[in-house]
C-alpha cells in the first residue's frame, strides 16, 4: 500500500512536468518561427538546414526581393507585408517537406532543397517566375521580382552552412546587378568579403576578385 500509495503521489507532479516541457517546447518552436511569414527564423533555419546538408543531393539558396523599398515606400507596408507573406508561401511550397525555408530578415530568404533528380537549375527558374507573379487581394502593381543564388553543397564540401550561404549571396548578388534572375555558385573566386560582406558593401576589400559563377 505504501508502495502504491507513493505512486500515487507523485502522478500529478509528473503531469504537471509534462505539460511543463509540453509548453516550453511548444514556445521554443514560436520563437524559431517569423510571426509574419510563418518561416523558421534563422535559428530554426540554421538547426534544420545543417542537418540537411548531410544529404549529398542537398541545394542552398539565398532570396532577395528586388526593389522592396519601392514597394514599401509607394503602396504603403501592408502592400509590402503581403508581398514578404507571398513570397515565403511560394518559396516553402517550393521547397517542400523534404527542405527547409526561413527568413533571414528582412526581405532575405533562405531555403535548403534536396535536388533529388539534379534538375535545380530548372526548378528555380521555374520558381523565379512564381514569386514574380502578382499577391493576390492586392493591387496588381504590387508585383516585384526576386533575385536568387544558389549552390550545391557537394560542389563545395569543406564548406559548413555559413560558407554555402555566403556563396549563395554571393551568386544572388550577382543575378541582381546581371538581372539574369538566378545564378548558381560556380568554383571559381568569390567576391572577397571580410566579416560577411560582399564587395560593393560598406566595409569590403575594394580589390575583390570577380566571383566565378554560371547560370
Amino acid at each position: 500500500m505504501n508502495s502504491l500509495a507513493t505512486v500515487l503521489s507523485v502522478l500529478p507532479i509528473a503531469a504537471g512536468w509534462v505539460v511543463h516541457v509540453w509548453w516550453l517546447r511548444g514556445c521554443l518552436n514560436t520563437a524559431r518561427r517569423d510571426p509574419l511569414t510563418g518561416l523558421r527564423t534563422r535559428d530554426g533555419f540554421t538547426r534544420r538546414a545543417t542537418a540537411l546538408l548531410k544529404d549529398p543531393r542537398a541545394v542552398v539558396v539565398l532570396a532577395d526581393v528586388d526593389k522592396f523599398k519601392h514597394i514599401n515606400d509607394t503602396y504603403g507596408h501592408a502592400a509590402g507585408d503581403a508581398l514578404l507573406k507571398a513570397t515565403a508561401e511560394r518559396l516553402a511550397h517550393y521547397v517542400g517537406r523534404a527542405g527547409v525555408a526561413g527568413r533571414l530578415g528582412g526581405d532575405e530568404f533562405a531555403a535548403v532543397l534536396i535536388d533529388d533528380h539534379g534538375t535545380a537549375a530548372d526548378l528555380l527558374a521555374v520558381l523565379h517566375g512564381v514569386l514574380a507573379r502578382p499577391v493576390a487581394d492586392q493591387d496588381p502593381a504590387v508585383r516585384t521580382t526576386v533575385s536568387l543564388g544558389w549552390v550545391r553543397a557537394a560542389d563545395f564540401p569543406a564548406d559548413d552552412l555559413s560558407g554555402l550561404l555566403r556563396r549563395a549571396d554571393e551568386a544572388m548578388y550577382a543575378a541582381k546587378q546581371a538581372r539574369t534572375g538566378t545564378r548558381r555558385a560556380g568554383l571559381g573566386w568569390l567576391f572577397a568579403t571580410v566579416t560577411g560582406r560582399r564587395a560593393g558593401r560598406s566595409g569590403a576589400r575594394t580589390d575583390a576578385p570577380a566571383v566565378g559563377a554560371t547560370a
